[in-house]
């Protein structure tokens, strides 16, 4: 029932605006939107959705035309971390699912892994590990979203990864590829952690994505994934790790990652 509630107070809002691409914006990387935003809705206002409380998340729905693609945008996201049970974390899934959104492309910083990526890389993500210990598929199904059992495969479509490697390739810029874990947070890995993401297969680690790629998939969305990588994990330089480095990589990156995420969103 409270998905009807907030599909019908966006459409109200946005006059049946009905994206085809839906964005979530990650830590530092929410400019994207600014760019081309036509209306701006504030999470606090939307029924079901919570307040973003992480600072470089500035907590709003933004609809708007993107090389002639209608888009949502999340300019921050829910995190487990916050707080928020599972379900809260991929709630806009679901409502974009609603609202007819058939892909989906989620963003994130992440610390790198894979001991060739170096701070303000950009990575495609190719597949994930969920090492969250959560699932936000557990819990009554409704078919009307997607099936029971359903196939994790090729969460992140290859035709999608060829786009933005295309794309990549047009604006000379050298995107990694790689495999994301996700962690829950808040704090960064410990050294032996790390040690441990890395003998699991992982090349960047995170907090955020896996969630919301998982319940896309599930919905039957065609799942993009991008990670900026603000720097190298724990242990792996020995340097101090901080939010503010994370907010710092994903400026000096930002001018890169919008003229990619345009050109993908363009080639769809």
């Amino acid at each position: 029932m409270q998905l009807k509630e907030t599909v019908d107070y966006i459409n109200e809002k946005t006059n049946n605006f009905a994206p085809e691409i839906a964005i979530v914006l990650g830590s530092g990387l929410g400019d994207f939107a600014d760019d081309f935003c036509d209306i701006a809705l504030s999470y606090k206002d939307i029924p079901g959705f919570e307040a973003s409380t992480v600072k470089g998340h500035k907590g709003q729905l933004v609809f708007a035309t993107v090389a002639g693609k209608k888009v949502v945008m999340m300019q921050g996201r829910f995190h487990y971390y916050e707080g928020h049970p599972i379900q809260k974390v991929v709630y806009p899934v679901k409502v974009f699912k609603k609202l007819g959104v058939k892909t989906l492309i989620v963003t994130n910083a992440a610390g790198g892994i894979n001991r060739t990526f170096n701070a303000s890389d950009l990575m495609l993500i190719t597949d994930h590990i969920n090492f969250m210990h959560v699932n936000p598929l557990i819990g009554p199904n409704d078919e009307e979203l997607g099936p029971r059992f359903p196939d994790m495969t090729e969460v992140y479509k290859k035709d999608l990864q060829e786009i933005a490697m295309s794309a990549a390739k047009k604006l000379d810029i050298n995107l990694k590829k790689g495999v994301y874990m996700a962690l829950t947070g808040p704090n960064y890995e410990t050294p032996s952690e790390t040690k441990m993401v890395e003998m699991l297969g992982a090349d960047a680690v995170g907090m955020s994505t896996v969630p919301e790629a998982m319940v896309a998939n599930y919905c039957g969305m065609k799942v993009l994934g991008i990670s900026c990588i603000s720097n190298a994990a724990a242990g792996i330089t020995g340097e101090v790790l901080s939010h503010q480095e994370v907010i710092e990589a994903a400026n000096a990156v930002k001018g890169k990652f919008k003229s990619l995420l345009f050109e993908c969103v363009k080639a769809m």
